[in-house]
């Protein structure tokens, strides 16, 4: 994709690409029809991020197909989440995607220098929780931006939240990642004046009820 708008940049420049048709090449949409999927090779310049693969129900093949049309289009940092070990390890065999266990995250390519405004702070209430707290300190690290973590800082125990607290009034973004109700939330939005994107989980003891009370 990278390769691709550099060319229609180039046109642009020596006056063979008109504003209009690069415009209108740039509006467009490619994608890969690749029989069993439309694999999206313009979000980039839509979104600012690429297609991340979404690894839960799908083999190792049909993965390895999304990545093979993914890398000719010119992608070379590619997202696999909620995968597997054993798709992984097959995956692995086809391309050189580095894995995260925990996180059931896997990855193409290296995350980039970070270019993103201030620190992500991705705060997870219990140890449970980091699965899903790690995969977002992932993602957020290979889409550009400076992140850190804090794991096991619940309110059950509120002093070892507020022994950070410098770390979590100096971050720009902070995903507060908890189960049971989920109240860590609502504590770190009561001491920072950030964003909070509290992200509920269903482990835990307490009222859960399956992540619907967070």
């Amino acid at each position: 994709m990278e390769q691709q708008l550099r060319k229609i940049l180039q046109g642009v420049k020596n006056g063979s690409v008109s504003v209009d048709e690069a415009e209108l090449a740039l509006k467009a949409a490619p994608f890969a029809d690749i029989g069993f999927a439309h694999v999206d090779q313009h979000r980039a310049v839509r979104q600012g991020a690429t297609e991340v693969i979404y690894g839960a129900g799908k083999t190792a093949e049909p993965i390895c197909g999304i990545l093979r049309a993914m890398t000719q289009a010119g992608q070379s940092r590619i997202l696999i989440t909620r995968i597997c070990k054993e798709k992984a390890q097959e995956i692995s065999a086809h391309f050189p995607i580095e894995y995260d266990e925990t996180a059931h995250f896997a990855a193409l390519g290296s995350a980039p220098e970070p270019d993103g405004l201030g620190t992500i702070l991705v705060v997870s209430a219990g140890t449970s929780d980091i699965p899903v707290a790690r995969e977002a300190l992932l993602t957020a690290r290979m889409l550009g931006n400076s992140a850190q973590a804090l794991y096991d800082v619940g309110v059950a125990g509120l002093h070892r939240l507020l022994s950070h607290l410098k770390q979590i009034q100096s971050a720009s973004v902070i995903v507060a990642v908890a189960g049971m109700e989920g109240a860590l939330g609502s504590v770190i939005g009561g001491l920072v004046d950030c964003p909070v994107i509290a992200v509920p989980t269903s482990v835990g003891y307490g009222a859960s009820f399956g992540g619907v009370t967070a």
